[in-house]
């Protein structure tokens, strides 16, 4: 039976072509090159020997990539030619090794899948998160991992949402995971639209250009700029491709725009823990984040109103429901005194009508309020008024 001597042994004679090149093409000097081998020999000798940890290979693999960062730096400076995926191909054999040897730890195998990405081998990648789910389909992060790749890398929502899909049934009772397949679907919403403005396929074609006088009125205060889109730097775009508005309007009125399926999601969740008030305000707090999503308030105008129809004298929803008139509105916008003073009307009715949870219901007031105090630009008689209401509600605290 071999030793972990002879292991060591060879998986290290199979690095000498590679030592030879390094010293042949003055990549590293002798010194360095001896350095880098009593540093392999030394992480081969521990991976190798009885009783190794995952920590182990997770140090080598780190070692492997910073070697692999220099080498390519020094080959890019010295001008010579080297194989450019010697190194890639080194952390992947560790990283291999590593997850077959502890097929358990999750650490190593997001430490594989993030280096995979890293370095954009995308038919590697497949490989190792089918061999992640399949071995730990009930960890949700692998799941919420691979949603995110196929989303953000490959633009694939029908992929992002078959790994979420795949995921609920093994993790039914996972909150994050529910809360998180909510999120992808509002960043997938938030990407469309965002690439319809660039396009000039939001409305802006129709509306984009401004009064000839405005930008030259010598009265104005400011110079005001056109918005510039896709359809002003070439005119003939949407005639040579038959772009047709009812299509445009077609395609916002569909579901995956309109915020149904954030909505579905949310009633399935909501339905799924019945209906714990807590989950709903951790939905309201994630899709409040997309400020500029157009379907922000058609999403939390359906939360607000499910959570006050089940529970109206819930902490939670009631914060939501005192939240909601500001939801997607900068504090510095002129429509923002108006829409906190009906917050403030709601603040009112809320606590005459639930005396025994005005404790809870002030606690959340003051992690609300606190933050939009710092904000930069905000009005200086708006803060005074945020300050009084902040006094008031600590009051009922003491």
């Amino acid at each position: 039976m071999a030793t972990a001597s002879d292991k060591a042994r060879f998986y290290l004679e199979k690095l000498v072509p590679e030592f030879k090149e390094y010293e042949k093409k003055k990549i590293f000097s002798k010194d360095e090159i001896a350095a880098i081998l009593k540093k392999r020999s030394d992480f081969e000798h521990r991976i190798n020997a009885t009783g190794p940890k995952p920590a182990d290979y997770a140090q080598y693999a780190a070692y492997e990539m910073n070697l692999d960062t220099l080498r390519r730096k020094r080959i890019k400076r010295l001008g010579v030619k080297s194989p450019m995926h010697s190194g890639q191909r080194r952390v992947f054999f560790i990283l291999d090794r590593a997850t077959k040897k502890f097929h358990g730890d999750i650490s190593l195998w997001m430490q594989y899948i993030e280096y995979a990405r890293r370095q954009k081998a995308y038919k590697k990648l497949g490989r190792i998160f089918m061999n992640a789910l399949r071995l730990h389909p009930t960890k949700v992060e692998l799941w919420i991992c691979a949603a995110r790749y196929a989303l953000e890398d490959h633009g694939d929502m029908t992929q992002a949402r078959s790994y979420m899909q795949r995921g609920l049934r093994f993790c039914k009772s996972s909150k994050l995971l529910w809360l998180q397949y909510a999120k992808l679907e509002m960043l997938y919403i938030t990407r469309i639209t965002t690439r319809q403005q660039i396009l000039g396929l939001d409305g802006t074609r129709k509306s984009s250009s401004m009064p000839a006088d405005s930008a030259t009125d010598p009265n104005a205060d400011v110079i005001a700029l056109p918005v510039v889109t896709e359809e002003d730097i070439n005119p003939s775009l949407g005639k040579e491709d038959g772009v047709d508005e009812a299509a445009l309007e077609n395609l916002n009125s569909t579901p995956a725009l309109t915020g149904a399926i954030p909505i579905a999601i949310f009633d399935a969740a909501m339905k799924r823990f019945g209906n714990d008030d807590a989950i709903g305000r951790d939905f309201y707090v994630m899709v409040s984040e997309f400020t500029n999503t157009p379907c922000l308030r058609r999403v939390l105008g359906h939360i607000v109103e499910f959570m006050m129809a089940e529970n109206a004298t819930s902490p939670h929803a009631q914060i939501c429901y005192i939240m909601f008139p500001t939801a997607g509105i900068e504090v510095t916008s002129a429509r923002f005194p108006q829409a906190f003073g009906t917050s403030l009307s709601r603040l009112k009715e809320c606590k005459s009508h639930n005396i025994a949870g005005n404790k809870s219901l002030a606690k959340e007031i003051v992690a609300w309020l606190q933050p939009l105090m710092t904000l930069e630009g905000l009005d200086p008689d708006l803060q005074k008024v945020m300050r009084a209401t902040l006094r008031n509600v600590e009051g009922s605290l003491s």
